[in-house]
């Protein structure tokens, strides 16, 4: 048997190649703005996770762009070694303080994050209970972790109970996304909390897509529920509201520092180069003294959804600027996938495993910088596609 036989076997997305429907690895010769620019033209981008439009910000360029000059473009080792700069460290402060935090840690990827912190906080004597739709960095953060891994139906909180009485001598930890990223729900926060604190149970919520964009100062799930008290550890991406690339956890002391030495993914991966970290420290500054933002992104994700909604797409659970479009079949998205890209939308097929088996969806997501003009064109473009394709 070769190792590479599986590859040789592997025909699923060539297929999909050959019937000229591939959605993926698009080549963007342009800044993640509203308008991009794919295979020479101009295409109005709703499949970036920009939502506060800030990759562009000139602040926010500006200080990337100035600790390059100061720092140099890269760090050359771990954070547990050589690869800890001031900026880090002021940065972390910052990011604390914005989530209402003993102290903050910094990650190189999102990803990353959760791997590092569910495997380093999990033993082999606990369990980490999930919400099945979790984005695929907490499951394979649990495959690393030595514990039990239980899932609950979707926000499910009966099930989650049931879960929750069957281990009352077990550690316990609960992870769960704030928004979830392909549908665009939030989570049931308040449910969570109570049995959490009713079973002994910790939480950490995963606030990619909630960071900048839920609460009233962009703080995230905790702050939209009123909750920042009774969550023990927020995570979180920079490479989305934050415009920059790289995740953290916000937490107590004693979390961070024992996080700080035993999460693999941090010790052994080389540490977010200056640049990243100067974007990251920018955009939380742009987020607090521009609120304007967020409110306009609230504002054309609202007539998106209300748009398609009218025309009869079913936009599932959607109550965040992420507005899926569900169609179910794999090929039914694919080509509506496609048909959207031939009208100038860039939006994306997402199938499984991205979504489960049954699932598959159109995910678009939208900017605080979509103008009125750019929503009406993305409405046009799925009503086009909507008469030409029929009954998708």
């Amino acid at each position: 048997m070769d190792i590479f036989d599986k590859c040789y076997a592997y025909t699923e997305a060539k297929q999909v190649m050959a019937a000229g429907l591939y959605p993926y690895f698009q080549v963007i010769r342009s800044a993640q703005d509203p308008e991009v620019v794919v295979d020479g033209r101009r295409m109005i981008m709703v499949g970036s996770n920009n939502y506060l439009g800030l990759t562009s910000h000139p602040h926010i360029k500006d200080a990337a762009i100035r600790a390059v000059e100061k720092y140099g473009t890269g760090c050359a080792g771990s954070r547990f070694l050589n690869g800890t700069m001031d900026l880090h460290t002021e940065v972390e402060a910052q990011l604390a303080k914005f989530k209402g935090r003993e102290a903050a840690l910094l990650f190189s990827t999102g990803f990353q994050t959760n791997l590092g912190v569910i495997s380093a906080l999990v033993g082999k004597d606990d369990v980490v209970i999930i919400d099945r739709w979790n984005h695929a960095s907490i499951i394979d953060g649990c495959r690393l972790s030595f514990g039990q891994i239980l899932k609950y139906r979707h926000n499910d909180m009966e099930d989650l109970e049931r879960i929750l009485a069957a281990h009352p001598d077990k550690g316990k930890l609960i992870v769960v996304d704030g928004v979830f990223s392909m549908e665009g729900d939030i989570v049931n926060l308040p449910g969570i909390v109570r049995l959490a604190r009713e079973y002994g149970a910790r939480v950490m919520v995963d606030d990619a897509h909630a960071t900048g964009v839920l609460g009233k100062e962009g703080r995230g799930t905790a702050e939209h529920f009123g909750l920042e008290e009774e969550v023990d550890i927020v995570m979180g991406t920079c490479s989305k509201a934050l415009a920059s690339v790289g995740g953290f956890i916000a937490s107590s002391h004693e979390v961070i520092h024992y996080v700080k030495h035993k999460a693999r993914s941090m010790i052994f991966s080389a540490s977010l180069p200056p640049a990243c970290v100067a974007t990251i420290g920018a955009a939380l500054e742009v987020i607090e003294r521009e609120p304007q933002r967020r409110t306009q992104l609230w504002r054309n994700a609202q007539r998106v959804r209300e748009g398609l909604k009218g025309m009869g797409f079913d936009t599932g659970l959607s109550e965040t600027p992420i507005v899926p479009v569900l169609l179910g079949d794999d090929l039914h998205a694919f080509r509506m996938g496609r048909a959207l890209y031939e009208q100038g939308v860039f939006a994306n097929v997402s199938v499984s495993p991205a979504v489960p088996e049954g699932r598959a969806l159109i995910r678009t997501s939208y900017m605080a910088t979509h103008t009125d003009v750019h929503i009406d064109r993305v409405l046009e473009a799925f009503r086009a596609v909507r008469r030409d394709l029929g009954a998708i």
